[in-house]
């Protein structure tokens, strides 16, 4: 089962990277509209994108989100995002750590970016379908909670909400009975923010409450738009000859709730919100900061970019951080704050979705 897992990770690097596995359902970005300022009255040179989250100052709102681990490329996948993050002043999180956990031979993968990022916000990772019995596969206890929370000395700990994923893959954690509770459990006894992360289907209001009344401290919407999970686990089930799985990944590939909508349904129960999901341009993080989030998730462009090293990851996020500061420059708005108090229209399914929800 180790083993296993160690291949899934691999496999799960590989197909994210270079794969077919976008959904082909939008996040929504293009139904969200940020109104022009003709007379800006700002100066381009000095738009502040610096924001607060859980109690750390970062130099701009990106989190570089948590993608991978567990096997010997992701060890040099991560160090190099998590040099970036050290030299940019962003967040960063790691992939699923379950892998190390249960096997310390591979924790190097993930201890690695507290090593090339001592000053960085740093996220861990684990799954909620793993805090509760499988079948005859025990829950994570809390020893290994700690022990995750330790190999990068996290300043946060992310619980992911995976089961769209897990109900694809073909050896998947499907039960979900006593989630909650378990959730609970890790929010008493960890002395770091618990932040609830989707995995690519998005998080409801309703949901976003429940969350919170669970006592975690920030919500990760990880909508529709971006990688879906349900592809990824769909191509690995064809190459295993797993005839039903692969037949659900296609069914179920843009299952779930766009970024854009997740994004304006969960800021309303007074948590910080990470926007991932299908970002791709600071201009569509511009919207979903307007719209609320508190920073923006970015996963398969940043994976591109360190696989070529630390030079074309720069230009990445130099890009994306411009066009980020021209999207406050050109609505008047000389950081963060003022940007969510600018108007903004919303059209398309995103109206429709937001409409017919109750959100509005």
């Amino acid at each position: 089962m180790d083993d296993l897992i160690e291949q899934r990770k691999a496999d799960h690097l590989r197909l994210s990277a270079s794969g077919d596995v976008d959904a082909r359902a939008g996040p929504g970005w293009d139904d969200v509209l940020l109104v022009h300022q003709a007379l800006p009255e700002v100066d381009h040179a000095q738009v502040d994108v610096s924001v607060s989250f859980l109690g750390k100052r970062l130099r701009a709102p990106l989190l570089i989100a948590g993608m991978t681990g567990g096997h010997r490329t992701a060890h040099e996948v991560n160090a190099t995002l998590a040099r970036a993050a050290e030299r940019h002043g962003l967040a960063m999180g790691v992939g699923s750590q379950r892998a190390a956990v249960k096997r310390a031979d591979l924790a190097y993968s993930y201890s690695v970016v507290r090593e090339q990022a001592p000053t960085a916000f740093l996220i861990g990772n684990i799954g909620a379908p793993q805090l509760i019995a499988q079948g005859l596969t025990p829950p994570l206890d809390n020893a290994d909670v700690e022990a995750a929370i330790e190999m990068i000395r996290a300043d946060a700990l992310a619980v992911h909400l995976n089961f769209l994923q897990e109900s694809v893959q073909p050896e998947g954690d499907r039960n979900a009975r006593g989630c909650a509770a378990a959730i609970k459990g890790v929010v008493e006894r960890v002395n770091i923010p618990v932040v609830a992360k989707e995995t690519g289907a998005g998080l409801s209001r309703s949901t976003a409450l429940e969350l919170k009344e669970l006592g975690v401290k920030a919500l990760d919407v990880g909508g529709v738009g971006g990688t879906s999970f349900a592809a990824v686990e769909g191509l690995r089930a064809e190459a295993q000859g797993a005839t039903g799985s692969q037949r659900l990944g296609e069914v179920f590939r843009d299952w779930g709730i766009p970024t854009s909508v997740s994004v304006i349904g969960t800021q309303a129960v007074g948590l910080p919100v990470i926007a991932t999901g299908g970002m791709r341009t600071g201009l569509q993080a511009a919207k979903a900061l307007a719209l609320g989030a508190t920073l923006v998730g970015v996963a398969r462009p940043l994976l591109q970019a360190a696989l070529e090293g630390d030079a074309a990851l720069d230009v990445w996020i130099t890009q994306f951080l411009g066009e980020l500061r021209t999207a406050l420059f050109l609505t008047g708005s000389a950081d963060l704050t003022l940007l969510q108090t600018r108007p903004r229209v919303i059209t398309g399914m995103t109206r429709a979705w937001i409409d017919q929800l109750g959100y509005a």
